[in-house]
């Protein structure tokens, strides 16, 4: 297991949007976008230093939770391969991948598949999931997925590390050394146990329970026993960001005004051992949102690490 961003450094990413368009976080202006508008997201990001691209991982929203979550996802897989395709920089990422779905070698060629189509640019992002009757549509246990998850990360990692495990064999074999790393998603105790123990890195979602500080803390203490202190990549949501003034209403909890209003806001989370920023962008339309992209990439990104 390694850390992939420098010590001392602040990276930052993007979870794609119209990928996935659960009521939550979609901008009304998703719901009529298309790929040519993922396209021009993802290549904003490519060009403006963002670490990472992200998209989401569900198969089908039960009734009523299409109400909350809708039915957009896009599959995560056939979405990272075509990014792969029209981009050079940024890393390819599932936020998250829920591993419990698939066999474990079906994960693992199809990631390994993505290293070598990427030039070494996938970034394994994985979850136990959480949608019980989507579960049940799988053939899934649900009440089994921790430890299905467990079980699969330990597969997967060797199917990473040496092309047979057992009798069979997996091509191609990964561009990255060790194949892509994996990052942990969720902020459920049982999640940073997971991060602390088997990850490269983890994806909050939403502050745990006791808040993001000892969050990390725990992280930290129990990976010196589990891991000897092996580094940990450690990412944070942070709230939606406007470069400048808004020319619209926007919620009080938003990250706006000055560049280093708004790189002022962000070394906060640096300040308690964050290492890369999931950022969300608040735009009414695809190209707002490209423009909002390049603004934080040339005016905000250079004030994180001065």
């Amino acid at each position: 297991m390694a850390s992939i961003i420098p010590d001392g450094t602040l990276a930052y990413g993007l979870q794609l949007p119209v990928q996935s368009q659960s009521t939550i976080y979609a901008e009304t202006w998703e719901a009529g976008a298309g790929i040519d508008d993922v396209a021009a997201i993802a290549r904003a990001c490519d060009t403006g230093g963002f670490l990472y691209v992200a998209v989401c991982d569900h198969v089908a929203i039960p009734r009523p939770l299409d109400e909350k979550m809708s039915t957009s996802w896009w599959d995560t897989m056939t979405t990272l391969g075509y990014l792969a395709a029209i981009t050079t920089n940024v890393r390819l990422m599932s936020h998250v991948y829920v591993l419990p779905y698939r066999h474990p070698l079906v994960a693992a060629k199809a990631w390994l598949t993505l290293d070598e189509v990427s030039h070494g640019r996938a970034l394994l992002g994985v979850g136990a999931g959480h949608v019980e009757r989507e579960f049940e549509l799988l053939g899934v246990d649900y009440a089994a997925r921790g430890r299905l998850l467990e079980e699969g990360l330990d597969v997967v990692r060797a199917a990473f590390a040496d092309e047979f495990v057992g009798d069979f064999g997996l091509r191609p074999r990964p561009t990255q050394p060790g194949g892509p790393p994996i990052w942990i998603g969720g902020s459920s105790p049982a999640a940073l146990r997971r991060a602390a123990d088997l990850g490269d890195g983890w994806l909050p979602q939403g502050p745990p329970k006791d808040g993001m500080k000892k969050g990390i803390a725990w992280i930290h203490e129990r990976r010196a026993r589990t891991n000897d202190g092996a580094p940990i990549d450690i990412g944070v949501n942070t709230e939606p960001i406007y470069v400048g003034d808004a020319p619209f209403e926007i919620e009080s909890f938003c990250a706006t005004g000055s560049p280093d209003a708004i790189a002022a806001r962000l070394l906060r989370y640096k300040a308690i051992g964050v290492d890369h920023l999931q950022i969300r962008f608040r735009s009414r339309s695809a190209s707002e949102l490209v423009d909002q992209i390049e603004a934080f990439g040339r005016d905000v990104a250079p004030l994180l690490n001065d």
